[in-house]
């Protein structure tokens, strides 16, 4: 018997349930390049909430953009429905899309709706070590039957990019272990002016930007304005958050300044980018440790 991905009738309709989580929606996008590549008849759609919507926006190994309502898969039709997010309301959703086949991860919860188990990617990968994010999702597809090979960067698409000089600046996280004080940011900024650079500081709606107002800031855009913003920039500094991941997608330099995440699993996916952070936590990281890594990273700019 073939592999899943061999079994597919031609054009069958695949479900990809992601739902949530910016860094985690924006480093499936490898997977999804992967599967499109492997079986191009394939209609594929994933299923992710509203507000993550826009990460998938234009992107060609998407064929539709489902919410996570089981009424909308269902009228999809799927005959392969992969759950990579793994919490209890994906699972439930797989577990009554109707689809032939339904794969998660041997590790998830609620093992019984999934009558396909993918073990760790380090068994599919052949390699005893931590892997990335993108790796660890990207392997689901070659466990499917994708050829194991190279992952790809991840893939955003923007809409009215106007390149320019901006060094888009994100200084804030969703909590404090991840979060690197407002000076050693200001710091940063000043010497990005002084490298020909715009300094632009993001945050969501809720974030407090007010620090940072000497200089230009945006708060609460929607993320298709963030896209256009990052694929027009010439670099980003920031925390270790979603929006490092959309700038690494763009391909553009990045600086990403660690707390207590892991920088093996939740790095810069193949761009160039330096990784910051010191003993003790985020706390520690000196200003003088980022602006280094920012001199390294400028020829790159």
């Amino acid at each position: 018997m073939g592999s899943v991905l061999e079994c597919l009738p031609q054009g069958s309709r695949a479900a990809i349930v992601r739902l949530r989580s910016l860094g985690d929606c924006v480093l499936t996008t490898p997977a999804l390049n992967i599967l499109r590549r492997s079986r191009p008849d394939l209609r594929i759609s994933i299923v992710v909430e509203d507000r993550f919507r826009a990460l998938f926006e234009d992107n060609p190994d998407v064929d539709a953009i489902l919410p996570p309502s089981l009424a909308a898969l269902r009228h999809w039709r799927p005959r392969l429905c992969l759950n990579l997010h793994g919490g209890s309301r994906s699972a439930w959703i797989s577990a009554l899309s109707g689809a032939e086949h339904r794969a998660g991860f041997g590790h998830f919860r609620h093992r019984y709706v999934y009558n396909l188990h993918i073990p760790r990617a380090q068994e599919i990968l052949g390699e005893e070590r931590t892997v990335h994010t993108a790796e660890h999702l990207a392997s689901a597809m070659f466990w499917l039957g994708a050829k194991v090979g190279e992952i790809p960067r991840a893939k955003l698409v923007a809409r009215d990019v106007k390149p320019g000089h901006a060094a888009v600046i994100h200084p804030v996280a969703a909590t404090p272990e991840k979060t690197w004080r407002a000076d050693g940011f200001l710091a940063v900024a000043e010497r990005v002016k002084e490298l020909g650079m715009e300094p632009v500081f993001i945050g969501a709606e809720a974030d407090d930007l007010a620090p940072f107002a000497a200089f230009r800031t945006i708060a609460g855009a929607p993320l298709a304005q963030v896209k256009t913003l990052l694929a027009g920039a010439s670099f980003f500094i920031g925390n270790d958050s979603g929006p490092a991941h959309m700038a690494a997608a763009f391909g553009l330099p990045v600086v990403v300044i660690f707390g207590n995440s892991n920088p093996a699993i939740w790095g810069p996916w193949r761009t160039a980018s330096e990784v910051v952070a010191a003993p003790g936590g985020i706390g520690n990281v000196e200003t003088r440790q980022v602006l280094n890594a920012l001199e390294r990273l400028r020829v790159h700019a």
